[in-house]
């Protein structure tokens, strides 16, 4: 009890908050105990809960001899109306959202805590991740290479959904004295309804996607992305042998620090290393698949042509086209998050006065981690050979791309790691506001979610997680019931506030600004 108490006085000074955590972290030798029972304990305690809720939330019906889970059909679905309800905008505004990127409308006077482009890296660190390297591979070892092709179309129509929802999360935003904001789902689902004369419904919908984000951060945006990369850490200083091997709470410990430096300052914090981490991991990883592409080069029409054919033939595949389709499908729902509504907590951190222009720029999302790069790891895959070699997941692709370099294994291990700390600081960014929209927003409060966040990195490390991650996965796509339900509601808004952009800029009223 001293140590917290000391702990506490320390927070009270934001520079020692990182010293403090350090304090209080040797002191969780617990976590090296917790590797030998307590987990097992946790697992045994969460299984029959976890299971009843991924049992719903993952339910599945048989289609064309393989199982389709519903809640892919209710993104995907979802995804096909925004593309018709707004005209392809995905397509029509595609350079604009990049101009807006690039800072051309960027007004510094405007609210917010963030650019257009710090708000964007920091939403795809939470997609970009491990989804990418191994859910890509299970994706095409068990759908073929026709599933790359249903998998681009998906993300495609994801673009829509993440438009609508990042719209959303602006223009329904709080915007605090302080210069803070606070947005999301949780707040344009009760504010967003209460206009809608649904006020009960909108407020209830709001605090349940809330409480799914804080179990999905704490889950899969943090335990499994520490436990994921501790293995593949593991795997590069010697698998079993290593001198890590056992010690998985030494690695929490480090990789807690570390993200309690960034968390602890908050979202500008998490922006300023997400715009450097993230273009530093696309251009490492999109790098050397393109190497390998273009050794390639001869293959690559090929690769293109298996593609198309097995997504509409794909003979004795999982079903063939049905079973193609539906394990693109889901990837790209699993990959990009559109529709669950986790962007939209980071985009409505922007500065911009006009809600749209986020839409528009998040919208790049989907097309950056499904069209890009879940489909670089899937032509590297093809084009090597080894689809088909009996292997899945990470260990498919860390195979593919070590046929060309000898090295890869060892880059791959830094990917993942970077992929799992760029994860982990957006997502608890997402679920801190969700936490505060359920406490209030209080300073002491927000402490306390972050310190419970890096504690959980610790935790998440040292367990074998298993039913943890039933449930926290359930947590997730369990956010895209309500935010769909939302979004399906709340679209006449977007409509609005995209008919006055277009209107002001047409007639010059929106212009570029010339910056220094």
């Amino acid at each position: 009890m001293g140590d917290i108490c000391n702990f506490w006085r320390l927070l009270k000074t934001p520079g020692l908050a990182v010293a403090a955590l350090i304090t209080l972290l040797p002191s969780t030798v617990w976590a090296q105990e917790a590797a030998m029972g307590i987990d097992e304990k946790i697992n045994t305690a969460i299984a029959p809960v976890s299971n009843f809720i991924a049992y719903y939330i993952f339910y599945t019906v048989p289609v064309g001899g393989t199982d389709f889970p519903l809640i892919v059909g209710w993104l995907v679905i979802a995804a096909s109306v925004f593309t018709l309800y707004f005209g392809f905008i995905q397509f029509r505004y595609f350079g604009h959202a990049i101009s807006l990127v690039k800072g051309d409308y960027s007004d510094p006077d405007d609210a917010g805590e963030v650019s257009h482009f710090q708000a964007l890296a920091t939403a795809l660190s939470g997609t970009v991740g491990l989804g990418n390297i191994a859910g890509v591979a299970v994706a095409v070892s068990i759908g073929g290479a026709g599933a790359t092709f249903w998998m681009i179309l998906a993300g495609l129509l994801g673009m829509a959904s993440k438009f609508t929802e990042c719209t959303l999360g602006v223009k329904f935003r709080n915007e605090y004295g302080d210069g803070t904001v606070s947005g999301g789902p949780m707040y344009y689902l009760e504010k967003g309804f209460a206009l809608k004369n649904m006020p009960g419904l909108g407020k209830g919908l709001g605090i349940f996607f809330a409480i799914c984000c804080i179990g999905g951060a704490v889950g899969g945006g943090n335990m499994f992305q520490a436990n994921q990369s501790f293995k593949q850490f593991v795997t590069v200083t010697g698998g079993d042998a290593s001198f890590f091997a056992d010690k998985g709470w030494l690695f929490g410990i480090v990789m807690a620090v570390v993200v309690g430096v960034v968390i602890i300052g908050g979202i500008k914090s998490i922006a300023r290393v997400t715009e450097k981490v993230v273009p530093f991991m696309a251009v490492i990883y999109v790098g050397a698949a393109l190497v390998i592409i273009v050794m390639n080069y001869d293959m690559v029409g090929w690769a293109f042509g298996e593609i198309f054919t097995g997504a509409f033939t794909g003979a004795g595949v999982a079903g063939g086209v049905v079973g193609a389709l539906i394990q693109g499908f889901k990837r790209a729902a699993f990959s990009n998050e559109a529709g669950i509504g986790s962007a939209s907590i980071a985009h409505s951190a922007v500065r911009t006065k006009e809600p749209i222009t986020e839409g528009f720029v998040s919208l790049l999302e989907p097309f950056i981690d499904t069209v890009v790069i879940c489909t670089m790891t899937a032509l590297v895959i093809i084009i090597t050979g080894k689809l088909g070699s009996g292997l899945t997941g990470v260990d498919l692709t860390s195979s593919a791309f070590e046929s060309a370099f000898s090295w890869f294994p060892y880059l791959l291990a830094v990917a993942v790691i970077l992929f799992a700390f760029s994860t982990m600081i957006s997502w608890s960014y997402y679920g801190l506001k969700a936490w505060t929209y359920l406490v209030g927003e209080d300073k002491k409060m927000e402490l306390v979610f972050k310190i419970g966040f890096c504690l959980f990195v610790i935790l998440g490390s040292s367990m074998t997680l298993g039913p943890v991650i039933d449930f926290s996965d359930s947590m997730i796509f369990a956010m895209a019931i309500p935010n769909i339900i939302g979004l399906y509601v709340l679209m006449p808004f977007v409509k609005a506030e995209l008919e006055q952009y277009t209107a002001k800029l047409a007639s010059g009223e929106i212009r570029k600004f010339k910056h220094s």
